[in-house]
């Protein structure tokens, strides 16, 4: 099923946004039967600063998915598509960072501060 992309705009943290393109949201079945949100975004085509584009080209993706906080008691996943850069003489390749993704993990910052408070 289809999810309104709209309304999910106003859901996702503003620097997310930013830097990402929500492109897709669809409602999968997981391999109870039980239902699931991945929601799919995709880097912008802008080179991480202090890099010169002159230098640097896009040159494939690399994906994460990423759990986020539930929504209606339903798991919500993000699939982040994010852009490595190649340097045009060098070869050497580089990709943007990001303070959403807790280090360590593959959770949000915000769900895992959250799960760290509830253990307390």
């Amino acid at each position: 099923m289809e999810v309104s992309i709209e309304a999910l705009r106003m859901v996702f943290p503003e620097e997310l946004l930013l830097h990402f393109e929500l492109t897709g949201a669809i409602v999968k079945k997981d391999k109870r039967g039980g239902d699931f949100l991945e929601v799919e975004f995709v880097e912008r085509n802008q080179l991480p600063q202090g890099y010169s584009v002159t230098d640097y080209e896009t040159k494939d993706f690399v994906e994460r998915r990423i759990q986020d906080f539930p929504l209606r008691g339903k798991p919500v996943y993000l699939v982040v598509k994010r852009r490595r850069w190649r340097h045009k003489e060098s070869g050497e390749t580089l990709i943007g960072s990001y303070t959403f993704v807790q280090e360590g993990t593959r959770l949000t910052q915000e769900l895992a501060a959250f799960l760290k408070e509830l253990g307390r």
